[in-house]
């Protein structure tokens, strides 16, 4: 497992933030579950594409803290979703070798869906081919504070230390790229602390058109920077420091 998650971290980080979903089926007069229905047909291409694109970790925002406040219809809907996608995603997540981690509360989720996260990172621990991370009921900022109160006991605290205690999970790559979707431009209380140095690609495409070739299109964007992390010199991605060392 070490060794696979070493394989996974020489990769790169690329966190998304799935935006559109309700704009995108309003726009052809369909319902807002409608949307997000299609959206998650475009988790499954991009799923599919991203090992062949160089992309080890992928992290997905797929609902917020703050989406509580959506109207209870939307919320049930996108809850029903969940459900579907990890009673019936985990054999094809294991088939082609994707490693499920879901990040964010889930005390508040509805009865069985904890359960069913717990059952479906159990069936996919050993994937190899790309690390899928879920944001659900996740905001950055509520796990940099409970982070911040687990490091009050600690001593000679180190920023890697802190990293693990704000992603739960040793040695996970800092993001390198983070794409939002639908033309928004901001970042929503998302990986604050695991993309300080993240480069930000935004595209006036709705989430449920997203398509290899808008990936692609992101990461040619990303490979055509600098990344100097503060220094003068560009930092290659394989070469990019952890948080721990900037």
């Amino acid at each position: 497992m070490q060794s696979d998650v070493t394989s996974q971290n020489q990769k790169l980080h690329v966190g998304i933030i799935m935006d559109g979903n309700g704009r995108w089926a309003t726009r052809r007069g369909l319902s807002r579950a409608r949307g997000h229905e299609a959206g998650v047909e475009a988790i499954r291409r991009v799923v599919e594409i991203a090992p062949k694109q160089g992309i080890g970790t992928l992290t997905l925002y797929a609902f917020s803290t703050d989406n509580w406040r959506r109207p209870k219809a939307e919320v049930a809907a996108l809850m029903t979703l969940l459900r579907f996608y990890l009673a019936n995603e985990v054999q094809s997540l294991v088939k082609n070798c994707v490693r499920l981690t879901v990040i964010g509360r889930r005390d508040r989720l509805p009865d069985g869906i904890a359960a069913a996260i717990a059952r479906a990172e159990a069936a996919t621990a050993h994937g190899s081919t790309l690390h899928l991370r879920i944001a659900v009921d996740y905001s950055a900022r509520d796990a940099i504070l409970k982070a911040a109160a687990k490091a009050a006991a600690l001593t000679n605290l180190t920023r890697e230390a802190f990293s693990q205690l704000v992603t739960g999970e040793a040695g996970l790559r800092d993001v390198d790229l983070i794409i939002r979707t639908s033309g928004e431009k901001r970042l929503s209380d998302f990986l604050l602390w695991e993309g300080a140095y993240a480069e930000l690609h935004f595209t006036e495409r709705m989430w449920p058109e997203f398509e290899a070739v808008d990936l692609a299109e992101a990461l040619a964007s990303f490979h055509g920077r600098e990344r100097r992390f503060g220094g003068l010199q560009a930092i290659m991605p394989e070469e990019v420091p952890s948080l721990s060392r900037v």
